[in-house]
């Protein structure tokens, strides 16, 4: 592209064009306004009337317009058309100067701003300075050039709406013209119109400015929020200075507050005399924070000997474990042994008060008194059971104190304190020196069997006090954690049994009660009865002669049995098994006690008819039979066993247990005669229960063999017992002995072990000897 010239544009007859503003050429004539339609005006068409002819008659400077110019105007449409306020230009062709296109901008003034300037002062005094200036021009330039000169038409008001898009330029149509020696043809401009007047440029009104917020408005607004915030805030304070006040202040004190539980000891469990059979004791556990413990391998070391637990052990309880800050090193341990590991500082290692079940006896009475956790929780045995009556009442102290070395009672401060409430203590019927003998005197008849089940039972026949019950095997209740869980077992209210032989005793009192038989009945006994296809035989054969009642007890016959039991029949033979209290718990005080089991009669097959009147086919424990047995050493009337005595509670008031059940079964009279009968066993030659007789006291019984179920399934061996009371003349104490053997010869072992017990009862209550001897039976009266 050629470089833009400086000079002036010319046309085709040499005259230079200049720049028109405000409706008059840069030579200061008039312009012929170029006809346009209002809407391509963008404004209403003009108004008519002299004003408007005089506006369009008339330039800016006051000069008078025609439709002609006048002479010695110079410039051009181009340079008029290049400054109107849109910007627009006309391409325009010359012959002269080689063609060479020239912006009208070159012949202006050096002032590149001015129309951003009169756009900004909303050209009114732009305008008026540059129409000065174009006058000045107009003066200054030559004259006698003429040139075509373009007036433009006033702009019609704008709208109201000042931001209207004012309308596009429209492009004027040309007609093309090949000029001689130009390369390419060039558009020349239309013949303007000049049979319009050219009129007044019109002024652009100014832009309304934006318009601004009401100020007030919005201070009214921001005035409102702040005072609803200030509103909530005091509605708020308020509430927490006047219905909230007790809520905050409490919690405030309670982040003050120390809270220390005061443990209440447990209630002993004692025997008859007083005794402690388990008591509590202070005592205080050591603990460790494994997370303050510097070396564990080097504390181990030193606890151990304290402790009497492994270092290993220790060293591994001492172990970090995630945040654990707190795991038990060892409980119950003795308050001298507590200040010397204290006296130790060793660091994370701490102790605390406890408390510690303590036996005395070991394992005296351990099945029936049980144990606890090391939370004196009750788990076996009386601890169970009466857990709620031994357990006590927790206290507690709170106080406030202060924080780290000011950890102390503040003095005035907060202060409450809730006694504890010890439990109370369970006073039983045992009675300890002799439980201590019962239970020596079954172990020791015991050892000469394997794997053998004991149980013993000392009855006080006229209150019904349990006065001593043994199990073997037995354990050690102070480390019950060292025993097997079927040596914890009660065997005398847990081990059922077919009672056998002892059971005969219930039938012969049923059948002289019912007045079946008397004490001088007797009757031919065969060596054998069948019922439902099952012989039963006798050990001692009759061989079919005379056999009298107390022959029958003394042999202990199975044929004169069942024979009465025939008499009786079933109804009222199970009638009388329930009265003696068969088939129900005793409710003695045990936990877990069972039941027994009775057959209806209902249920009896032809064998039972046989086996029920001996003693089979009846679940006992030999807890119930010894109260079975009581009851004859009663006169006749049922006295319910129990192990309670009384209950002292912690204030030192004593509560004495329920009266025990009693009833009556038997005659006073039938009963002594029943006790009479019994004697035979230990005083005829060749009876059963000659090795449970009792120098110096008269001894009533009856020895039994039976069998063992368990779940329905018959066990091998066999279950020897003997019961007994003395001095059978006037009885005070009954004595039921019953082990079973896997390997047989069970029998063997009670008949002794009852004398033995029999024996230091009677000498430990100091009941004088008999004064006379037992009667002399005649077995086979003729």
């Amino acid at each position: 592209m050629p470089p833009r010239s400086d000079d002036p544009r010319r046309d085709p007859t040499g005259s230079r064009r200049g720049s028109v503003r405000g409706g008059a050429t840069r030579g200061g004539g008039p312009r012929t306004p170029e006809p346009r339609s209002p809407e391509q005006r963008g404004g209403e068409p003009p108004a008519a009337g002299p004003r408007a002819g005089e506006a369009r008659g008339q330039g800016r400077a006051g000069e008078p317009r025609t439709g002609q110019p006048r002479a010695g105007d110079v410039g051009g449409i181009s340079d008029a058309r290049a400054y109107t306020p849109r910007g627009r230009t006309i391409r325009e062709s010359s012959e002269d100067r080689g063609g060479q296109r020239r912006t009208p901008r070159a012949g202006r003034s050096g002032d590149p701003f001015r129309p951003a300037l009169q756009v900004l002062d909303g050209g009114r005094a732009a305008a008026g300075r540059a129409a000065a200036n174009r006058a000045g021009r107009r003066e200054a330039a030559p004259t006698g050039r003429t040139g075509v000169i373009r007036t433009v038409p006033p702009r019609a008001a704008p709208d109201d709406d000042e931001f209207a898009e004012p309308p596009a330029p429209r492009r004027r149509p040309g007609r093309r013209t090949d000029t001689p020696g130009r390369g390419a043809p060039r558009r020349t401009e239309a013949p303007r119109r000049t049979d319009r007047p050219a009129g007044r440029r019109p002024v652009r009104k100014p832009r309304r400015p934006p318009k601004l917020a009401e100020p007030r408005r919005r201070l009214r607004l921001g005035t409102m929020l702040v005072l609803a915030v200030f509103a909530v805030i005091g509605i708020r304070l308020v509430v927490l200075q006047a219905v909230d006040t007790p809520a905050y202040a409490g919690g405030g004190v309670d982040n003050r507050l120390t809270r220390i539980d005061l443990p209440a000891p447990r209630g002993s469990i004692q025997d008859r005399t007083g005794a402690p059979l388990a008591r509590s004791v202070e005592a205080r556990y050591v603990f460790a924070d494994p997370t303050m413990v510097k070396d564990r391998t080097e504390t181990a070391k030193l606890l151990s000997p304290l402790l009497g637990v492994p270092v290993s052990e220790l060293a591994e309880k001492m172990k970090r474990q995630g945040g654990l800050q707190f795991r038990y090193l060892a409980r119950g341990v003795d308050i001298a042994r507590a200040k010397q590991i204290e006296a130790l500082d060793l660091a994370g290692i701490g102790t605390h008060r406890d408390e510690r079940r303590e036996v005395p006896g070991g394992d005296l009475a351990a099945n029936l008194v049980g144990f606890t956790s090391q939370d004196m929780d009750g788990l076996e045995g009386l601890e169970a059971r009466y857990d709620d009556v031994l357990r006590g009442q927790d206290g507690r102290r709170v106080y406030e104190a202060g924080l780290g070395d000011l950890n102390a009672p503040i003095p005035g401060g907060y202060s409450q304190t809730t006694d504890p409430k010890p439990g109370s203590s369970l006073v039983l019927t045992i009675d300890r020196d002799l439980q201590f003998q019962v239970q020596q005197i079954l172990s020791r008849q015991m050892a000469q069997t394997r794997g053998a089940i004991g149980a013993a039972v000392v009855l006080d026949a006229k209150t019904g006090d349990v006065l001593a019950q043994a199990s073997n095997p037995t354990y050690n209740a102070a480390s019950p954690e060292q025993s097997r869980p079927t040596d914890r077992e009660d065997a005398a209210t847990s081990f059922v049994v077919d009672p056998g032989s002892v059971h005969k005793a219930i039938t012969y009192g049923a059948a002289l009660q019912e007045g079946i038989i008397t004490p001088d009945s007797a009757w031919p006994v065969a060596n054998t009865v069948t019922r439902g296809g099952v012989t039963f035989r006798d050990t001692h054969p009759a061989d079919g002669k005379k056999l009298s009642v107390a022959g029958m007890l003394a042999y202990s016959s199975n044929v004169g049995t069942i024979e009465i039991g025939d008499r009786l029949g079933p109804d009222r033979l199970i009638d009388y098994q329930k009265r003696f209290g068969l088939g129900q718990p005793t409710g003695e005080g045990m936990p877990g006690e069972a039941s027994g089991r009775l057959l209806p009669a209902d249920q009896w097959s032809g064998s039972s008819y046989g086996s029920v009147p001996i003693g089979h086919s009846v679940d006992a424990t030999p807890l119930q039979m010894a109260a079975a047995y009581a009851t004859i050493a009663n006169d006749g009337t049922y006295v319910q066993p129990h192990l309670i005595k009384e209950v002292v509670g912690a204030d030192g008031k004593r509560t004495p247990s329920a009266a025990p059940v009693t009833r009556s079964v038997l005659s006073p009279g039938n009963a002594a005669a029943l006790r009479t009968l019994l004697e035979a066993v230990t005083t005829v030659d060749g009876a059963t229960g000659l090795a449970a007789a009792v120098p110096g006291y008269r001894i009533a019984g009856k020895t039994g063999t039976g069998l063992r179920y368990v779940d329905g399934k018959q066990q091998p061996g066999e279950v020897g017992s003997f019961i007994g009371m003395a001095p059978a003349e006037a009885p005070r104490y009954v004595v039921a002995v019953f082990v079973w053997n896997p390997e047989g010869g069970g029998g063997a072992v009670v008949a002794p072990a009852f004398r033995e017990m029999m024996g230091f009862t009677l000498r430990h209550y100091r009941v004088p000897p008999s004064r006379g001897k037992s009667p002399n039976f005649e077995v086979f009266p003729r």
